[in-house]
């Protein structure tokens, strides 16, 4: 039985789906109006992990993740760029989808746009007035939060708690009956892009974008509702409250993974240690793979401590899956068929159904790694078998092995695997300068030899 920390309870409770076999989640997506971050890696690597190991459990997954295309950051970078609050979100947009595909995050079932809701939006506005919910002002339509009795739920904090510490937080607005009353639609302002509603021509607030489109594709009472710990409040309290005025049900379960800490300190433009996630792609081709065995080796739910030496660390560790696939490629293993550890198969589910242990899943991962290299060092009839369960259980996370081309695949191979022939023959000759020579000569060419018990292997 898979079990998950629900933010609502607060609790582990048991994961039971709405239907048998099948699994709704929504995850919060982004507002496209500059680079993404690391932040926004955390978050999507986080969903993207849940979907590959419930999909891999042999759940169907239905997973949304939207696109918020219109909000004060994009109109004021399209004001500052002279360009359309469109031209900057599909730029934006782009550029997010294209360093998702760099980390192998996989594309959601339905990627809605607000810009593509906002009827939606107005209906449902329209039943939260209508039912005395919410009400009218000459600012924009606002919700009475007093009238969701258990409004601070997911924060587990009273109305009145949360009016206290909410202080510059909250927006001033005389209009309003209630400090905490929320925008769910904002009057015309000059100079921004508008839509017509029964209270006017504008423009509607961020909450109701999510209400509409989560409940719109998924349905009332969908699964799961994820997102990262800094939407707890006020995003996901006051999303709650819009479908709970409304009498819809919402989210059975809600999960937050935590925020990242670059260098022991939170990741904040004021501290300059903002980086992008193209910052870190940069710096190693190996760096996508391991910021997601990073995240992996951190529960979603604790700080992520992201420096140098994490992530140094966490490419070593793909080394070390890649290096026992080369092992076992070279000693000409096949794996297609191979009979799967179901001990191993056991522990790694009994890990991840606990709130989705992905450090102990790792762990028994790595484990087979080590059982596999022992195998293949001793030609152990298990070999294929514990090299074909670890890459099952890697590839169901979403770190699947990277054997770069070997021999004959590429231009000039014909000429390392002369190189690597020669230096076994000098090995073997007792000429370990030679030796050594071939092998700083081809690591200046970035190819990197392996020893093994069946012969050398090289790769890129």
């Amino acid at each position: 039985m898979l079990r998950i920390h629900d933010t609502l309870t607060g609790e582990l409770v048991d994961f039971i789906p709405r239907i048998e076999g099948e699994v709704s989640l929504y995850a919060c997506g982004p507002t496209v109006y500059d680079h993404p971050h690391l932040g926004h890696a955390r978050q999507a690597l986080t969903y993207d992990v849940a979907r590959r190991y419930l999909e891999w459990r042999g759940y169907t997954v239905h997973h949304v993740a939207n696109v918020t295309d219109i909000d004060d950051n994009i109109i004021s970078r399209a004001t500052r760029e002279g360009s359309t609050e469109t031209e900057v979100a599909q730029f934006w947009e782009a550029e997010y989808i294209a360093v998702m595909d760099e980390l192998d995050i996989l594309h959601p079932h339905d990627r809605p746009h607000a810009t593509e809701w906002v009827a939606e939006m107005v209906d449902f506005i329209q039943v939260l007035v209508d039912n005395g919910s919410a009400y009218a002002t000459p600012s924009g339509v606002y919700l009475r939060v007093r009238s969701v009795e258990d409004y601070g739920a997911l924060v587990h904090r009273t109305h009145d708690e949360l009016a206290e510490g909410a202080g510059a937080r909250v927006e001033v607005d005389p209009d309003k009956e209630d400090p905490l009353d929320f925008a769910l639609w904002k009057a015309a302002k000059a100079g921004e892009p508008t839509w017509d509603s029964p209270w006017g021509p504008g423009r509607p607030g961020w909450h109701i974008e999510c209400v509409a489109m989560s409940l719109g594709i998924l349905g009332d009472g969908f699964d799961l509702h994820g997102g990262g710990s800094d939407l707890v409040f006020p995003h996901h309290t006051n999303e709650r409250a819009e479908a709970v005025a409304a009498g819809r049900e919402f989210s059975r379960y809600w999960m937050h993974n935590a925020m990242l800490n670059i260098d022991g300190e939170k990741m904040s433009k004021s501290l300059n240690n903002f980086q992008t996630i193209r910052d870190v792609l940069a710096q190693d081709p190996l760096n996508g793979r391991a910021l997601r065995l990073l995240l992996l080796q951190t529960h979603y739910r604790k700080t992520l401590e992201l420096n140098d030496d994490t992530l140094a660390q966490a490419r070593e560790a793909t080394r070390r899956i890649d290096a026992m696939v080369r092992k076992a490629t070279n000693a000409g293993i096949a794996l297609d068929g191979a009979a799967r550890d179901e001990a191993a198969r056991d522990a790694f589910r009994e890990e991840m159904d606990r709130d989705f242990g992905t450090p102990e899943a790792m762990a028994v991962v790595f484990e087979l790694v080590r059982k596999a290299n022992s195998a293949l060092d001793s030609s152990d009839e298990a070999a294929p078998g514990l090299v074909a369960t670890a890459v099952e259980l890697a590839t169901a996370l979403g770190v699947p092995p990277e054997v770069p081309g070997a021999g004959g695949e590429q231009d000039g191979d014909a000429e390392i695997d002369a190189m690597v022939e020669a230096r076994t023959a000098a090995k073997a000759a007792k000429d370990w300068a030679e030796a050594d020579r071939i092998r700083d000569e081809l690591a200046a060419q970035g190819i990197t030899i392996e020893d093994t018990p069946t012969g050398p292997i090289w790769y890129r």
